[in-house]
């Protein structure tokens, strides 16, 4: 283990940006992922989070067992990602039950497929989560993005959104799709909502 990877440190233009809109060609990454629907704060949303910290910590503490994953580095676990969109597109955005969402982790690029499927096996037999068996193993590549640093709560995201927007506008970039990309910074459990951080992000192309 020569290197250890520090993703505010390493990858800090896709996880520490500023608090105004930039954009930024996000690469092909490796992720797990779990999708479903309905408001996150509720317990099926909680057990599916829960399934993909069980299963990023499992390949994270990999070192220590007798099957190390070829390639291993040392690496700090990525924080949890949502992709967001709606059921029904004529309801309010409002709606919490409206949501439609993929929840994910990224994983470091010595993760293989077989691995996914030892990982998988080896936490099933430790944990008992239904949410396990929706985990799935996938790369997304977001390409061309806008994003910014949002500063507070989760219900004040439309306005960040807005300048995300007015950006594009004045610079002549359109947004290419109505879903978008948050990346959760801060546990809202133990962090006062004034004083949180989530990455915001959606794609574009250039005008």
């Amino acid at each position: 283990m020569t290197k250890k990877v520090d993703y505010k440190k390493d990858y800090k233009q896709l996880y520490m940006p500023k608090t105004k809109p930039e954009i930024v060609q996000v690469p092909r990454m490796p992720f797990f992922m779990v999708s479903g629907s309905g408001d996150p704060n509720g317990e099926e949303f909680a057990k599916a989070v829960e399934a993909l910290y069980s299963m990023s910590y499992a390949v994270r503490m990999s070192y220590k067992s007798e099957d190390v994953p070829v390639g291993y580095y040392e690496y700090t676990v990525f924080p949890l990602e949502g992709e967001w969109d709606l059921l029904d597109r004529s309801k309010p955005a409002t709606d919490k039950n409206n949501f439609k969402y993929t929840i994910m982790i990224r994983q470091p690029d010595f993760l293989t497929e077989e691995g996914f499927v030892r990982f998988l096996e080896q936490v099933k037999r430790k944990k008992q989560n239904p949410f396990l068996e929706k985990v799935r193993f996938e790369h997304v590549e977001d390409g061309l993005s806008c994003q910014m640093m949002h500063r507070g709560s989760f219900d004040n995201e439309p306005e960040s959104f807005a300048q995300m927007e007015a950006f594009c506008t004045e610079h002549g970039i359109i947004r290419s799709s109505k879903i978008h990309r948050e990346i959760y910074l801060s546990d809202p459990r133990k962090t006062e909502p004034s004083k949180m951080k989530t990455v915001l992000r959606f794609p574009v192309n250039k005008a």
